[in-house]
């Protein structure tokens, strides 16, 4: 019976281990938490900030104050890349496996995420002026209740990275009170052009509207000049300065191709009716709010860990209870 009991209590030990670890690290980006005031998650990735070296898209001025230039990094993306794909990048690869043709597969792609994620200010949903979701968190969302809701720079992400998993090359690009997402289609006719870096052929998905159409840009919103940067499938970088010998070149600032006219935008999109997969089930209703984030004191969820730890344990004593009753019986 001594043995017995050894090799519960050793078994059970193992069990808390084993249950701790899988409950509080299965879930990427569910750990998040506070310092001051500002929100990390558990890449140290500050969510309710843009710029620094440790905000979401890095937003650096490498000038001085009298002149200043600014640079980005928008590195929640790589939160879902690389080696952390997950299902924000395996819808793009799902479109690609349907959607054999480029601008067909890109057009199926912008329309699946403007249908399915609904726009909402940070400070409705979340009690924030800024809180920024990885493309992981807004894709699984979209996965288990059909809709997502989210702000520009979310829904940039998003299609970003499921772009990315598409096959395509895509970039964020980032103005004055305003973040969207670019895909590199060289030869679209459909849609006005955009360079980026000295390079043509790129094309704005702007999916924060329910009734924009592939490749419209928002021309009348954006004031002041704005700068791109491509997205890449990296690990995510401390910030360094860049290379004195090698400023930021002006090509940064995406500008579009002026000798192209503007699509007649009430031309319908093609094809816009044959969704990605899960059309026939019905949108919940959009008036839902999604959850507030889980907030924990640290970088891990404690309290989580504490509470599982009480429940094995008293498991564990209940059944050497219930042995040693057994045994004096």
């Amino acid at each position: 019976m001594r043995k017995l009991t050894i090799l519960l209590i050793i078994f059970t030990i193992v069990l808390i281990q084993i249950v701790t670890v899988y409950v509080c690290f299965a879930w990427s980006s569910s750990n998040l938490y506070q310092e001051g005031d500002d929100i990390f998650d558990d890449w140290q990735v500050c969510r309710t900030r843009i710029g620094g070296e440790d905000g979401f898209l890095q937003v650096i001025n490498i000038g001085t104050e009298a002149r200043p230039l600014w640079t980005f990094q928008p590195v929640i993306a790589f939160e879902s890349l690389g080696e952390y794909v997950d299902t924000a990048y395996r819808y793009g690869e799902q479109a690609a496996d349907e959607y054999p043709d480029d601008y067909q597969r890109a057009e199926k792609i912008f329309y699946f995420v403007r249908d399915r994620v609904t726009y909402r200010p940070d400070i409705d949903q979340f009690g924030f002026d800024e809180f920024a979701q990885n493309a992981d968190e807004l894709a699984n969302t979209i996965d288990e209740k059909g809709i997502a809701y989210g702000d520009c720079e979310d829904v940039a992400i998003l299609l970003a990275v499921m772009y990315k998993g598409a096959g395509y090359r895509s970039a964020i690009v980032l103005c004055p009170g305003h973040a969207g997402a670019m895909v590199y289609l060289p030869d679209y006719k459909k849609a006005r052009s955009f360079e980026l870096n000295g390079e043509s052929g790129w094309v704005w998905a702007e999916a924060t509207g329910k009734t924009n159409p592939f490749g419209w840009f928002p021309e009348g919103q954006i004031e002041g000049p704005c700068m791109g940067q491509e997205v890449s499938a990296e690990s995510i970088p401390l910030w360094q300065p860049p290379d004195e010998k090698e400023p930021l070149p002006d090509e940064e600032e995406p500008l579009p191709d002026e000798e192209e006219p503007l699509p007649d935008e009430e031309e319908p999109p093609p094809d816009e009716e044959e969704p990605l997969p899960d059309e026939e089930e019905p949108l919940p209703d959009e008036e839902e709010p999604l959850p507030a984030p889980a907030v924990t004191g640290g970088g891990s969820n404690v309290l989580t860990m504490i509470l599982v730890f009480f429940i094995v344990v008293a498991i564990m004593g209940v059944i050497i209870l219930l042995l040693r009753r057994k045994r004096v019986a």
